[in-house]
């Protein structure tokens, strides 16, 4: 199987996966992604979207989401280290506030799902890193929003306490402001 699943975390939702890689004199091959075999890992979604970012060490960009059209990304480093976080947002969800974070790299290879109603960030832990992600929305810049790094109500336990940030990302609001809006309805737990 070219994709095992690692971890999950938020009663299954947010899954770490990893890819097979064939290891041999020239280098290294693996397939990074595989419709229908993330369909059979529980990520049954089509992506109209890749983005890439290249940021230096000490950056943490997000905590970004999507809420119209909701958005899932499914994440991974091409280049140097990051530790890279994803936050359930969902009004009336068990979980929500809790975090989730992972060291993900080039070395390392893993993946991080995080569907619909997750916001997610990550730290620059290297010199350099380019994180790769797969949108299963495309980007409307009306909908789009962030929740506060350092959000106290979230607490997460980030490797970089003086990051280098986008006035967005500082400036974002509260995790608190974003349930009391009338937006978080979008992204609400449903079950």
């Amino acid at each position: 199987m070219p994709f095992s699943i690692e971890s999950t975390h938020f009663d299954g939702e947010v899954k770490v996966i990893v890819p097979r890689v064939f290891d041999d004199h020239r280098g290294w091959f693996m397939e990074a992604y595989r419709k229908d075999l993330m369909t059979d890992l529980g990520i049954p979604y089509d992506f109209l979207q890749d983005n890439q970012s290249r940021s230096i060490k000490g950056v943490i960009r997000g905590l970004h989401f999507q809420w119209q059209p909701d958005m899932a990304k499914l994440m991974r480093v091409t280049v140097g280290t990051v530790f890279l976080v994803a936050v359930d947002i969902r009004r009336g969800s068990p979980t929500v506030g809790q975090w989730f974070g992972l060291e993900v790299s080039a070395e390392n290879k893993r993946q991080v799902w995080a569907p619909p109603g997750f916001a997610r960030g990550f730290c620059v832990l290297s010199d350099v890193a380019e994180l790769q992600y797969k949108c299963t929305a495309i980007w409307n810049k009306d909908c789009e929003d962030s929740i506060r790094w350092n959000d106290p109500d979230i607490g997460i336990k980030w490797p970089e306490d003086n990051p280098i940030m986008a006035d967005k990302d500082r400036e974002a609001r509260s995790l608190a402001d974003w349930l009391a809006s009338e937006e978080a309805e979008f992204l609400a737990y449903r079950r």
